[in-house]
């Protein structure tokens, strides 16, 4: 978002933070707007949406008496309600602007349609533009009996550090995923979780780390792509902000409608794995470093059955565990550029003794116009992924070989890593993790820093297609 410096109200006096519970939409906040002339309206609201401490957004869907009063006269008074403990606050506001594109309207936008299709009015309820407002004051409405806070089930907090002091241990980027998706099981108490990297050279995200999708008739989910601007996953990496929606959405453009994968032909696309009626979703971006605003590293997405699942407090905190990973993810051996260990590239030779492949032969096919790779007319992968793969078989096939560096697929040219961004190392996690889940008689062992083996226990029938 653009504009002003965040302007907190007056030390000491209550905070729009210790009031952001009612922030979630639950219970619809009323606003009341005066003309040029003095004369009052009052108005309900579809949501309230924080922005930072001394800035709220209100949706903009109709020109209607709130809108012109607005326009006409920029104060304005706002009253909400905590839908925990019924406590009620009042708010005075002063109009600044309102923002039609980016970062701010289109959290919103997402948010909105997860409101909207909740209460039926999918269609109706359009966000036209996200109106920015800064809190002059804010006050408890005296009167009533508000209940006690309802007790946490975590500190999230505490989840907060015990999760970033596990991560700094991470032995390289496939141990820091595995410790990232944990940490989110075990004290985030995360069910369903995804992890996606960038592909500098298609510019979409996909899945390398997954979580509670195993037994899911699509599959886990690893390999799976999304493009920036699809669904949640997709506005939160184009953003560059977290997106969070906290009831049930059928919008095409938030809901990953597009989940089943399928076209015309040979399917070459890995189904969306998650949930049939998602209730609450949250997709975090991954920071290249600490606060970087243009460099994406990843995307951190989350999602539930339970409606209002994610709340403000869990989106700062699974943002700050993001801000941790984008970290992390420069400081472990390198992705980028040659290995600290040198390695020989090894030259054709002899067939290597070993154990022969037995069994029915696998018949792995490679498609050379996307670099897709089938397993007995399996869809396994394609893209650099593909190249690689298929290299990997063939020089087992021809040389006997089984032992491979990173090294020699980095100045390998019939594999199209990109100039600039490669993230080999993420390729190759991709390729491993998505062989076991294959389950079948190929895979991928590391066996030391840049060097991995591919174990292959049935014979391997090549063919090579247009």
């Amino acid at each position: 978002m653009s504009g002003p410096l965040p302007h907190p109200l007056p030390h000491g006096t209550l905070t729009l933070d210790a009031i952001r519970t009612c922030l979630e939409g639950v219970i619809p906040g009323t606003i009341a707007t005066a003309d040029a002339e003095g004369t009052p309206n009052v108005s309900q609201l579809s949501q309230v949406h924080y922005v930072d401490p001394g800035h709220i957004a209100l949706s903009y869907q109709f020109f209607n008496k709130t809108r012109a009063n607005i326009l006409a006269n920029p104060d304005a008074q706002l009253e909400v309600i905590d839908p925990a403990t019924g406590a009620q606050y009042r708010l005075r506001l002063a109009y600044l602007r309102t923002e039609t594109e980016g970062p701010l309207f289109e959290s919103m936008k997402a948010k909105l349609s997860g409101i909207a299709s909740h209460v039926g009015m999918a269609e109706v309820f359009r966000l036209r533009g996200a109106d920015l407002f800064r809190v002059v004051e804010i006050e408890a409405v005296p009167g009533g009996c508000p209940l006690p806070a309802p007790i946490r089930p975590r500190s999230l907090l505490s989840a907060v550090r015990r999760a970033c002091e596990g991560l700094r241990g991470a032995a390289d980027l496939s141990d820091l995923l595995d410790r990232a998706i944990t940490a989110l099981r075990d004290l985030f108490g995360v069910e369903h979780a995804l992890i996606l990297l960038p592909d500098a050279a298609s510019g979409r995200l996909f899945t390398v780390a997954a979580l509670g999708y195993e037994a899911s008739s699509r599959g886990s989910g690893i390999g799976w792509e999304v493009a920036p601007g699809d669904g949640v996953i997709g506005v939160a990496a184009r953003e560059r902000v977290p997106i969070r929606i906290t009831h049930m959405t059928t919008d095409v453009a938030y809901s990953m409608a597009m989940r089943e994968g399928t076209a015309e032909g040979i399917t070459r696309e890995i189904p969306f794995p998650g949930l049939d009626r998602p209730h609450s979703q949250l997709a975090v971006p991954i920071p290249a470093h600490p606060g970087a605003c243009g460099e994406l590293a990843g995307v951190l997405f989350v999602e539930s059955a339970q409606e209002m699942r994610f709340t403000y407090d869990d989106e700062d905190a699974l943002a700050t565990l993001a801000a941790q990973l984008g970290a992390l993810m420069l400081g472990l051996p390198p992705a980028h550029g040659a290995e600290v260990e040198e390695v020989p590239v090894p030259v054709a030779g002899p067939p290597a003794a070993g154990a022969p492949a037995i069994g029915t032969p696998i018949t792995v096919r490679h498609y050379a116009c996307d670099d897709s790779v089938f397993l007995d007319h399996d869809y396994l992968i394609k893209g650099v992924a593909g190249a690689i793969l298929w290299k990997l078989v063939r020089d087992h096939t021809a040389l006997g070989r089984t032992d491979f560096t990173n090294r020699e697929l980095r100045l390998a040219p019939d594999i199209p890593l990109p100039d600039f961004a490669e993230n080999l190392e993420a390729r190759l996690i991709l390729l491993q993790r998505r062989l076991a889940d294959r389950g079948g008689c190929l895979r991928i062992e590391k066996t030391g820093r840049g060097r991995f083996r591919l174990v292959v226990e049935k014979p391997l029938r090549l063919e090579e297609m247009s």
